[in-house]
């Protein structure tokens, strides 16, 4: 039982550290793709303020660890089928450089595997809904007016500047915003993997295995302290890896971006996803700032933004959850056989 749970333990910081690569965009992509940064610089920076940003709390890692399944009907196997399937989906979506959401393929992942194991009933549905799917709905929306009224204001601002004093100062301006989207990354990102570890360790000893030492185990289902530097340490190293096809979706496909632009557009990701970790609510970081980018887009004129790009991406976005859950269920089986 404990080689299940280490294994367990190992498959999900393999899942932090893709969530790092996979998600290394939603940080850097503006500031990359505006020539702020290089970008090898700006995935070190990233990876240094995801650690930062992930150290700050658990509040949505305790969502994911008690708030969609009871803890007495999750097992190593359910958990483990979850983080499998979360994983494909972030490596299949990263290889076409999708930016689809490694949260909702985790969540979709652990509903699946729950109910494989434990019948429909057994999934908090209602949790998903008001945790998940209106988050799904609302932090882009959010994201999407947040970012529009940055850009129209800062357009405002500047009508009286000269072109050049906007670039140099906006370039300044985007280096602080894309630090504040990289730590909110990582302050809401990271918790997911310390979340779903955590939901392990509580499934290991309500099944009345105890043996192992009292600092590896969560007093009172919080977070275990060495859970939270391991997540912190693996999504920021994950970050540092990089993912240029994703960065390039991002930064260049869904509108040609600018400095000003850029700054707009974490400015009001930032904001919104560090609201989302003060709630406990895992939403999609990639969402988020994918909306942020449309959002300064439609501020200049709706017809910037490239909506056949952005509709691909919505699709992913739609598909997540359900394709993970079918994938985790089918998993789910297999590993019932093995174990």
């Amino acid at each position: 039982m404990v080689s299940l749970l280490v294994l367990v333990v190992m498959t999900a910081i393999v899942f932090d550290y893709i969530n790092g690569f996979h998600d290394a965009a939603n940080a850097i992509a503006t500031v990359v793709s505006t020539g702020v940064l290089p970008i090898r610089t700006a995935v070190i920076v990233a990876g240094v303020l995801n650690f930062v940003g992930a150290v700050t709390g658990t509040a949505v890692a305790k969502t994911i660890a008690s708030g969609f399944a009871d803890p007495a009907v999750v097992t190593q196997t359910v958990v483990l089928a979850a983080l499998l399937s979360a994983c494909a989906w972030n490596l299949v979506t990263g290889s076409f450089g999708i930016p689809s959401s490694s949260s909702h393929a985790l969540i979709g992942g652990l509903a699946g595997a729950v109910v494989a194991k434990a019948g429909v009933g057994a999934f908090d549905w209602m949790a998903l809904f008001g945790k998940v799917l209106v988050p799904l709905v609302a932090s882009p929306a959010i994201g999407f007016f947040v970012a529009f009224l940055v850009m129209i204001a800062l357009l405002r601002m500047s009508l009286r500047l000269r072109l050049g004093t906007v670039k140099r100062v906006s370039q300044r301006l985007q280096l602080l915003s894309a630090c504040s989207m990289a730590f909110a990354h990582g302050s809401n990102d990271a918790q997911k993997s310390m979340g779903i570890i955590t939901l392990a360790l509580v499934a290991f000893v309500k099944a009345g295995h105890g043996d192992l030492p009292v600092w590896i185990l969560p007093k009172n289902d919080s977070v275990p302290l060495w859970v939270i530097v391991v997540c912190a340490l693996a999504i920021g190293v994950g970050t540092m890896a990089g993912g240029k096809k994703t960065i390039k979706m991002m930064g260049t496909k869904i509108i040609h971006i600018t400095p000003l632009q850029g700054f707009a557009a974490e400015t009001a990701g930032a904001v919104t996803i560090l609201g989302a970790s003060h709630f406990g609510l895992p939403i999609s970081t990639t969402h988020c700032i994918n909306a942020c980018i449309m959002g300064v887009g439609a501020s200049k004129r709706v017809s910037a933004v490239r909506w056949g790009v952005a509709g691909n991406i919505v699709t992913a976005w739609v598909l997540t959850i359900p394709l993970s859950a079918v994938m985790a269920y089918v998993v789910m089986f297999a590993l019932d056989k093995i174990f």
